[in-house]
């Protein structure tokens, strides 16, 4: 199962991948908003989505989980 982290502190500006939906290598997960600028978040392996540990709105600091792929 891997660990998708918060590399900088962000607002989560949009969940792309909801929880169960399957990724590929290269997937937006979501989209991370720092400095008017939007950032993001991409599957680094494919597999489905088993948890969403952010939503909309949230404000995640680095090293944060934000998903897990498994």
């Amino acid at each position: 199962m891997a660990e998708v982290r918060a590399e900088m502190v962000a607002n989560v500006w949009k969940v792309v991948a909801a929880e169960g939906d399957h990724v590929d290598d290269g997937d937006t997960l979501v989209i991370l908003e720092s400095m008017k600028m939007e950032i993001p978040v991409l599957a680094e392996g494919p597999g489905r989505g088993h948890q969403d540990a952010v939503a909309e709105g949230d404000v995640v600091q680095e090293g944060d989980l934000i998903a897990t792929i498994g």
